[in-house]
């Protein structure tokens, strides 16, 4: 049967700018620079509207990885999919992950679905359009043909779906308003929950999460709408939607496996053991026979309502720090302990991924 292999491989990075760990594992024929198909990646930025860590990573990684694919950094931009999320507050640490795929005979023998990855993009956003209703619709539509993408075909399977997504920018808005248009919000960083929640819920649209008839008016409101495996990421560097799922296929021949679980709030520790679990493994130190721990992926936001399981918290009242810094920072404690390491992927603003305060928590490991 012929089918396809998807890799996964998490290095360390000593700065936003530092591709020399992944260089030596493509110099020792680790990874095949012609297989990479998505690169995630956490930096140590303040994750904001201007953490230039991201872009810096970006602009890194594609002049590293150029003449190893005969192109333009451009091109290989074009080419793999890049996720950066700025903020490494408190044990986490920064480090990418990435994702390979290569086609691959399926063992005699192997049993059971394996990890896969599909990858898709919306058309490029108006302005207006960002936050709203049409991001909805688009991104719901391009999560579809990442799942085409991925061979899966039920949304059982799907156990992660990061969505890098635009913001807005003082230009943007004016573009609008001389259009005659208003734009959801006029903040550059409330635009950032706005792309994310719309995201997310197109999201949970695509894989009948929920129903499809959502309005505007919706978005960073009807928090009892949501995906429970969402993962939005907004950056100032695009005006479009990139879609990386991933999921488990029963035609994919890799050696990994992805599971999850949802955390309700931020000190939701048995939500963790059970992604964990989800894929064999159990809670550090304890070794787990013929499974590795290879990355956790998850979403983190102060809660909306200002209380955690009825005390009152104060990340939203803190002008210092942002809040989605002090999530951070807490869920990714929280996951290190339980994980045994600070090297996890923990995204602030949750925004209708995950119930509202909380947020999914993927876990992929590798079958020996």
């Amino acid at each position: 049967m012929r089918t396809a292999s998807v890799g996964v491989f998490r290095v360390a990075t000593t700065g936003p700018g530092d591709v020399s760990g992944l260089m030596a594992m493509i110099g020792s024929g680790a990874i095949d620079p012609t297989t990479i198909l998505a690169i995630l990646g956490k930096t140590e930025g303040n994750g904001g509207v201007n953490d230039f860590t991201r872009e810096y990573a970006v602009a890194a990684l594609c002049t590293a990885l150029a003449p190893e694919l005969g192109l333009s950094p451009e091109a290989v931009e074009q080419r793999i999919a890049f996720v950066m999320s700025g903020g490494t507050e408190g044990v986490l640490s920064p480090h990418i992950t990435v994702f390979t795929r290569r086609e691959a005979e399926r063992p005699a023998g192997m049993s059971g679905k394996r990890l896969s990855i599909g990858m898709a993009h919306t058309r490029d956003f108006l302005p207006e359009e960002i936050g709203r209703s049409a991001q909805i619709v688009e991104t719901a539509k391009a999560v579809t043909a990442a799942m085409a993408d991925a061979s899966i075909t039920d949304p059982a399977d799907v156990h992660f779906v990061q969505i890098k997504c635009p913001l807005l920018t003082s230009d943007r808005v004016e573009a609008a308003n001389a259009r005659g248009n208003t734009t959801a919000t006029t903040s550059a960083y409330s635009s950032m929950a706005y792309s994310r929640g719309a995201s997310a819920l197109g999201v949970a649209v695509a894989l009948g999460e929920i129903a499809s008839d959502i309005s505007d008016d919706d978005v960073l409101r009807r928090y009892d709408l949501f995906s429970s495996v969402a993962s939005t990421s907004s950056g100032i560097e695009l005006m479009h939607n990139v879609i990386i799922l991933l999921g488990n296929s029963a035609s994919s021949a890799s050696e990994f496996e992805i599971g999850h679980a949802v955390m309700n709030d931020a000190i939701d520790v048995p939500a963790v053991v059970s992604a964990l679990k989800s894929v064999g493994l159990g809670v550090a130190p304890l070794a787990t026979e013929g499974r590795e721990l290879v990355n956790i992926f998850a979403k983190a936001e102060a809660s909306p309502d200002g209380r955690v399981r009825g005390f009152r918290h104060t990340m939203l009242e803190d002008t210092d720090i942002s809040s989605t810094r002090h999530a951070r920072a807490a869920v990714g404690g929280l996951i290190a302990g339980l994980a045994g390491t600070g090297a996890v992927y923990v995204s602030g603003g949750a925004e209708h991924q995950g119930p509202a305060g909380g947020g999914p928590v993927a876990v992929i490991a590798r079958l020996s």
